[in-house]
């Protein structure tokens, strides 16, 4: 069967560009400001600092896009400027992180379906079944048809963005200008709460990079891609910050960081109580589009992989509708396997410790791409030259990574590398076999 899908049947600038909305604002936006709250107003320069960074890598993927847009985004631009072992390191890494996601995801999907089913919040035999339901109905879309998950992404990522503006908007009338005072509530100094707060925003901005992703499935992708990148990336950083202002301007301090739906308390304090069923709407949308995106990219990776001979080559198998189905379902039993595995742990355990896995994960292939691109720019490949604006860029992309990782603390470096050597026996039997 032909890899090269039907013009009909592939993914346009708009439907495009809601993967990168949709991958973004998934839960995130949802929970990070109550673990932003402490460290009070100074986490709006995290906001910031995370945004600016973000449009740089967004800026980065985006070039690299139109000359390597190929399957697989960051594994590939690893693949061709350092060789199969990066490659390999970056592409198990990013599968760790959407593993991680998927599975944090569909928890936070069902924890605000419970305010319209309080049964889910009290029964967790319940949840968990409703958890793996959600998780397959997603898979069995995305496992008939790119173009499918596609349509459904554009719509969900319409209706996810609606409540946040809302609040956002009506926020602004309710502004206090106290509750930014004083600066920094933390006992960290500035520099080190800047650090912290950036590294849970970042989180936000994961997904970035997924429009590089399905390379294969996008119309004319060296024009689609740098420009869906793009425009996702700077229509996310306006929503974020935005809604960030006006929520910490809405909630005091103390309000903030001891609340499980700071939104959905927003909403309360303006529009009364009923406005909760509104964020929980909201909510569930979001993630909702987003675990729909993810599960699309979670079947594209290792298409890309086995295409290569590091997975088995059933991985790049395709359907019909030119859709990774194998690579989908084996990806969806493993989440189905987290979710089972860590059911007892709860929301806010499992969501934290899937951001930092995420984070740590995901920077590999962010800090690989910033150093593609810089390796790129000094050899003068690809039509790219050493600038001063590509090697700002370059440099720029892989100072932020470093300093993220050492942000995102001990703990889950240990995590995040570890379960990358995991993966290390896979590659070297693969590279073995096909020699």
């Amino acid at each position: 069967m032909s890899l090269k899908p039907q013009k009909s049947k592939q993914l346009g600038l708009w439907t495009t560009t809601s993967l990168v909305v949709g991958g973004m604002i998934g839960s995130g936006i949802f929970s990070i400001p109550t673990a932003l709250a402490p460290y009070g107003g100074i986490s709006l320069l995290g906001w910031g600092v995370a945004s600016a960074s973000a449009l740089i890598l967004a800026q980065i993927f985006s070039k690299l896009s139109k000359v390597i847009p190929s399957k697989g985004g960051p594994y590939a631009y690893s693949k061709v400027a350092f060789g199969d072992l990066t490659a390999f390191i970056v592409a198990w890494g990013y599968l760790i992180s959407v593993w991680a996601s998927n599975a944090a995801i569909t928890i936070t999907f069902v924890s605000y379906l419970s305010v319209f089913f309080p049964a889910l919040a009290e029964n967790n035999f319940l949840a968990g079944l409703v958890c793996v339901l959600t998780l397959w109905f997603l898979t069995a879309i995305n496992s008939h048809s790119v173009k499918s998950a596609g349509q459904l992404q554009l719509v969900s990522t319409i209706l996810k963005i609606v409540p946040i503006l809302t609040i956002t908007i009506a926020g602004f009338f309710f502004f206090q200008v106290e509750h930014f005072t004083p600066f920094n509530l933390s006992d960290s100094s500035s520099l080190k709460a800047i650090t912290i707060t950036t590294a849970f925003c970042l989180f936000a901005f994961m997904g970035l990079e997924a429009a590089t992703i399905p390379a294969g499935n996008i119309k004319n992708p060296k024009k689609t891609i740098p420009r869906a990148t793009m425009f996702g990336t700077v229509v996310v950083t306006l929503i974020y910050i935005l809604s960030s202002v006006s929520l910490f301007g809405i909630l005091p301090p103390d309000q903030l960081s001891t609340s499980v739906a700071p939104y959905g308390d927003a909403a309360a304090n303006i529009l009364g109580e009923n406005a909760r069923y509104l964020i929980a709407a909201g909510a569930c949308i979001s993630a909702f589009g987003a675990l729909n995106g993810w599960i699309l990219i979670q079947g594209q990776l290792p298409m890309a992989m086995a295409a290569d001979g590091f997975l088995p080559k059933i991985f790049s198998k395709t359907n019909k509708n030119n859709t990774p189905s194998f690579g989908i379902i084996i990806s969806s039993i493993i989440i189905t396997l987290l979710l089972v595995a860590n059911q007892s742990k709860g929301l806010n355990n499992l969501y934290s410790f899937a951001l930092l896995l995420t984070a740590v994960t995901l920077l590999m292939s962010y800090i690989t791409s910033a150093a593609a691109f810089t390796h790129f720019s000094i050899k003068n490949k690809f039509g790219f030259s050493a600038t001063l604006k590509n090697m700002a860029l370059g440099i720029i992309g892989i100072l932020f990574s470093v300093w993220m990782f050492i942000g995102s603390g001990l703990e889950a470096n240990l995590w995040g590398f570890g379960g990358v050597v995991l993966g290390l026996p896979i590659y070297f039997w693969r590279k073995k076999k096909n020699q």
